[in-house]
């Protein structure tokens, strides 16, 4: 493959990246704040800025044996623009620097504890728990590098540009020329020619180029060793002392690797997620809030999209995503029912599952149980077609409950939102 086919290659990986995440609605993704990423870098090796972790005056102690030149203070929470940021307190900016040590505690405490607002945090910001103060280095020059697994060569993929530090999307749309894509053997995994190759073309020189390709080879082997999807450093920084720092990554997970990396699952973070969401996964169910009064409980994304589409066509307002996949079983549809109730603006229920690989007899069994167990208050209208439709219907019907069956989705978005006036 020639370079310029290797570089438009590499902006379809990237312009495809965050699409194929919002896909993705099956699985959930592990969360690390940046501290949690830095030190699973450091435990295999890779060169990063020291730090350490507070949580407010009392963890003082941490910084006893902590001496540098310039002290960075930085906010840790899902989000970026932390820099420009500003707190609920009026206090500006998640991220200082400061040559004076005895300021570095009264920077935390201004932050631990309030509400951190940033460009992508919600309008009422995200409650900073923990501050890393890290040793500011002096960074000469940025270059970008990620690590990420691809279909098409059925295993990872190096990109690399030296034009770090930027939008990575940016740089492979308007300058191609300034990426870089090596495909990695899965089996036989990178070898050391490939990483010199990728440090040259990240324009290190003389003694950096055999530095730099020892962190190149040392983020595929933690690549690999935690089953990671995409390891993402920008940017992969040259010092003014002559060393290459990984300065910022980003990590993602194989969600079915959970079994063997406990540890590192064990640090997800949930700091500004629903905690109705956090309770669907847990029974393997999909739920996402939305801001309408009529819950919705459906199999297969496609059909909740399509549910959520008339119900608006109709003039209703969806007030949530939650699908039950296609294994659900009647404990599921309880605890489904359960979330949606937990909404204090879900004035109707709408049920639309289409039987392929799910028993329709197997929902009906778990909406009559789930709205007996709980009591159900609101409306409940229910569509069910394909496997076992007709014993379905009839549970329904002799469970002597209020319930209102539609034959198609049209008429039941029209029932839920006529129950509703």
């Amino acid at each position: 493959m020639t370079s310029l086919a290797l570089s438009k290659l590499s902006a379809k990986l990237l312009a495809r990246r965050p699409f194929l995440q919002t896909l993705n609605l099956s699985a959930r993704h592990l969360n690390l704040l940046e501290y949690q990423s830095k030190k699973l870098l450091a435990e295999s090796g890779v060169a990063i800025q020291a730090f350490r972790v507070l949580e407010g005056k009392k963890d003082e102690s941490v910084l006893k044996d902590f001496n540098v030149n310039e002290y960075v203070v930085k906010a840790q929470i899902l989000a970026g623009g932390r820099g420009k940021g500003h707190f609920d307190n009026g206090f500006k900016g998640g991220v200082h620097i400061t040559k004076d040590r005895s300021q570095v505690i009264p920077l935390v405490e201004k932050m631990v504890g309030h509400r951190l607002i940033t460009k992508q945090t919600p309008k009422d910001g995200i409650m900073v728990k923990k501050v890393m103060v890290a040793d500011s280095i002096n960074i000469v020059r940025e270059t970008y590098l990620s690590i990420v697994m691809d279909r098409e060569h059925n295993g990872p993929v190096l990109i690399a540009s030296p034009a770090g530090g930027m939008d990575i999307e940016a740089v492979a749309e308007e300058t191609p020329d300034k990426i870089k894509t090596i495909p990695i053997s899965v089996v036989d995994g990178i070898t050391h020619a490939q990483a010199e190759e990728v440090a040259r073309f990240l324009e290190f020189k003389g003694d950096l180029v055999q530095k730099a390709a020892a962190e190149i080879e040392k983020l595929y082997h933690l690549f690999v060793k935690v089953d990671a999807t995409q390891i993402e450093i920008n940017p992969l920084a040259e010092t003014d002392d002559g060393r290459v720092i990984s300065v910022d990554a980003k990590l993602n997970f194989d969600d079915n690797a959970q079994f063997r990396q406990k540890d590192i699952f064990a640090m997800d973070v949930h700091e500004d997620t629903d905690p109705k969401e956090i309770e669907a996964h847990k029974y393997n169910l999909n739920y996402i809030a939305m801001e309408g009064n009529i819950g919705c409980l459906v199999n297969g994304a496609g059909l909740a999209m399509a549910t959520m589409d008339i119900i608006k066509l109709n003039g209703g307002s969806p007030a949530n995503f939650l699908d039950v996949g296609g294994n659900v079983k009647e404990d599921q549809v309880l605890k489904a029912f359960q979330i949606l109730t937990s909404d204090q603006n879900v004035k109707a229920i709408l049920v639309n599952v289409f039987g392929g690989i799910v028993n329709c007899a197997t929902i009906a069994n778990g909406i009559v149980n789930a709205t007996k167990t709980i009591g159900l208050k609101v409306p409940l209208v229910v569509r069910l077609e394909g496997t076992n439709v007709d014993a379905a219907k009839k549970i329904l019907k002799e469970s002597g409950l209020k319930i209102e069956s539609a034959h198609d989705l049209d008429e039941a978005a029209k029932k839920a939102v006529k129950v509703l006036g």
